[in-house]
């Protein structure tokens, strides 16, 4: 991770809004069979794009609704290893919502249910700020080296005692 110059790769950009995708759909599959597919006979693509599904009036509406947020979490912690930059997770996760926008219009037509912006503005907003919060992190470790000179041991010891 060298954040010199940074080269514009539009290649490797696709690729990471892509891999993000994937794992974001991947995770929502995952959640969504454990939590929806306990209360229905089967499952199938409306839970993923149809607005009508997130609802809070249903035990399964309520189901959805948390499979989307436990996504959204998963999806920050993708951001770490994918992404690697803090100022570009916002980018990131409004791209993931803006397709997945897009998907839900081509499958079920315009979200006209409350719930399902509430849901996926939240969505966007837990994934961009845990991401940037993660990557942040990531960003501030020490770096690790692998020989220790008597000198950094020396002041260490000196920080602690309180001498300088």
């Amino acid at each position: 991770m060298f954040y010199g110059a940074m080269i514009w790769d539009p290649w490797l950009i696709v690729a990471q809004i892509v891999c993000l995708q994937c794992l974001y759909y991947l995770t929502l599959g995952v959640f969504l069979s454990f939590l929806v597919g306990t209360h229905v006979s089967h499952m199938s693509l409306v839970y993923f794009f149809d607005f009508a599904t997130i609802t809070s009036s249903t035990v399964v509406g309520w189901c959805v609704i948390a499979s989307f947020l436990f996504s959204s979490v998963a999806g920050a912690g993708y951001m770490i290893y994918l992404i690697e930059r803090a100022k570009k997770c916002l980018d990131f996760s409004a791209t993931l919502y803006i397709i997945h926008l897009f998907i839900c219009l081509v499958y079920g037509g315009w979200p006209s249910s409350v719930t399902w912006w509430v849901v996926n503005g939240t969505g966007v907003a837990v994934m961009a700020l845990l991401g940037e919060y993660l990557c942040i992190k990531r960003e501030l470790r020490e770096i690790p080296t692998r020989y220790r000179s008597r000198y950094s041991h020396k002041m260490k010891f000196k920080k602690k005692s309180g001498v300088c």
